[in-house]
């Protein structure tokens, strides 16, 4: 499929720099998912790939070739929106192919390539329906038909998935993982939401303020987050964060422990505490607590436990699994 180099590319809106200075490689085949928070540059850096806004500086290589100067439609590349972004007055059939048509492809291949898609996406029986005849789940997957047909070097997501309930969001989490496995295509895709970079990507981006904090697999960033951010951002709940000071660690300015590595007891531990607050989610039980000697924390118990706001407890994190942070918050390996 296809291949991308991203070399010190940067983007200013006059005076505001949003992208600066991003360098990254994506491999033939990998699936790739930039996250971060609202307004991190995750969505610009995507429209920057597929030619929908300028770089101000910078290389963007798309299978060897430059394509800085190239224009969207001819970059090899192919993006599924939030929006669908479908013709209402179209039928499935007519979107899907659209792109084809445009580009002068022969009426037979059209219908082949349409044929193949639809079969990928369980949307055979939808083809002579328009738009608004479909569920919200349904859009979504004429959508990423409409990409599969045209058959990229690169597929493009931008946040697919958030316009839909999560039931759905589920459901079409997996189908774009099968799509991925089937088509061994290069994908990147952008999200806010965590669950989906877990488990969909080889490779997750982690960016801030238009700046790569860290680039690894899944279970890289979760169990060595490079700094205190990529350590807050990936998982949930978040990392607990204590001075350490109270804790008498000199090589550290601050530890970090996640919240399923910390075991409670009401009779001995390490950290004697007070619940605040209980969610009992059936699977899991999340305790809030306070403590005089470490502050405020949050502790992740696997199944069903009976505590109840204003227990006193007491916590032991596992020693194994503390993360060590210098003054300016970056992990001590």
């Amino acid at each position: 499929m296809g291949s991308l180099q991203l070399k010190s590319v940067r983007k200013s809106f006059g005076n505001v720099d949003v992208i600066k200075g991003i360098d990254l490689d994506v491999k033939d085949g990998e699936f790739v998912i930039f996250v971060g928070p609202s307004g991190c540059g995750k969505s610009t850096l995507l429209r920057i790939i597929a030619g929908l806004e300028d770089a101000t500086s910078g290389s963007i290589t798309i299978n060897g070739t430059e394509v800085v100067t190239v224009p969207p439609a001819k970059r090899g590349i192919a993006m599924v929106f939030q929006s669908y972004a479908l013709y209402p007055h179209l039928t499935v059939k007519d979107n899907m192919g659209l792109g084809l048509k445009q580009a002068g492809a022969p009426k037979d291949e059209i219908e082949k390539r349409v044929a193949k898609a639809s079969g990928m996406l369980s949307l055979e029986k939808y083809l002579a329906r328009r738009p608004a005849e479909l569920s919200g789940g349904q859009r979504q997957r004429v959508a990423i038909g409409r990409a599969i047909v045209r058959e990229p070097k690169l597929f493009l997501f931008d946040e697919p998935l958030s316009n839909l309930d999560a039931a759905l969001r589920v459901n079409t989490r997996l189908e774009i993982a099968r799509l991925h496995r089937e088509l061994k295509a290069t994908m990147i895709y952008v999200t806010h939401d965590q669950v989906e970079a877990m488990t969909l990507a080889d490779k997750i981006v982690v960016l801030d303020a238009g700046v790569i904090q860290q680039v690894g697999s899944p279970m890289e960033l979760y169990n060595r987050p490079a700094n205190l951010f990529v350590a807050g951002f990936i998982g949930s709940p978040g990392m607990n964060f204590i001075d350490a000071g109270r804790l008498g660690a000199s090589d550290a300015k601050t530890i970090g422990v996640r919240p399923e590595h910390i075991t409670l007891s009401r009779e001995s531990g390490d950290w004697q505490a007070k619940a605040v607050h209980v969610e009992h989610l059936g699977a899991d039980t999340i305790v809030y607590l306070e403590s005089e000697k470490v502050g405020a924390f949050t502790v992740r118990l696997f199944g069903e436990h009976h505590y109840q706001p204003d227990d006193v407890v007491f916590a032991t994190p596992a020693e194994n699994q503390l993360h060590r942070f210098d003054a300016n918050g970056r992990a001590i390996r």
